[in-house]
C-alpha cells in the first residue's frame, strides 16, 4: 500500500463511519516508533505507521485510521478530542476503533546485550545495558576504580 491508497482509505472510513469528509492528508511515516499513528493538531495530517500494516495487516490499520479520525473530526469540531475526554471515548467505541494498537515485535526483543564490569578494589560485579567511561565513574560502594570485564550477547 502506497501515500496514495492510505489517503483513499482514510477518506473512505471517514465517510462510511463518520458520514463526514477528510480533507487533509494521510500518509505513512516510517520514523514512527512507539505509536501506530498519530494527528497532528496543527495541519491536520494524519501520520501511519508502516510497520503495523506489515505485522498485523489492514485490520489493524483501519483501527488505527479510525483512532486518529477520532481526534481529527472532535478537534475540528471543537470537542473533547484527547484520550481522557467522554466525547473520545464515546465515539471511539461508536465507530469501533481500538483504543491502542498492538505491540510490534520489533520493541519487545531489544537488544539483549549485557555489559559486566568490575571492582578493581573490592570485586563487586555489576551488568549494565549501556556503556559507560570507565574514567569518569568510581564504586559506589568502595570509590575503587572501575574496569569492563566482559560483554554477553
Amino acid at each position: 500500500m502506497n501515500n496514495r491508497q492510505l489517503q483513499e482509505l482514510t477518506e473512505g472510513i471517514s465517510i462510511e463511519y463518520f458520514h463526514k469528509p477528510f480533507k487533509h492528508k494521510a500518509f505513512f511515516n516510517p520514523r514512527l516508533r512507539t505509536t501506530g499513528g498519530r494527528y497532528s493538531l496543527l495541519d491536520h495530517h494524519i501520520e501511519v505507521n508502516p510497520k503495523h500494516l506489515e505485522h498485523f495487516g489492514e485490520n489493524e490499520l483501519i483501527q488505527i485510521i479510525k483512532h486518529e479520525l477520532c481526534h481529527y473530526h472532535l478537534h475540528i469540531e471543537g470537542k473533547g478530542y484527547k484520550h481522557k475526554d467522554l466525547d473520545f471515548k464515546s465515539l471511539l467505541s461508536q465507530v469501533g476503533g481500538a483504543r491502542h494498537c498492538q505491540t510490534l515485535p520489533d520493541l519487545k526483543n531489544k537488544s539483549k546485550k549485557l555489559h559486566v564490569y568490575q571492582c578493581t578494589k573490592c570485586g563487586i560485579e555489576f551488568k549494565r545495558r549501556r556503556q559507560f567511561d570507565t574514567n569518569k565513574y568510581v564504586c559506589g560502594k568502595c570509590k575503587g576504580w572501575i574496569k569492563k570485564v566482559n560483554t554477553i550477547s
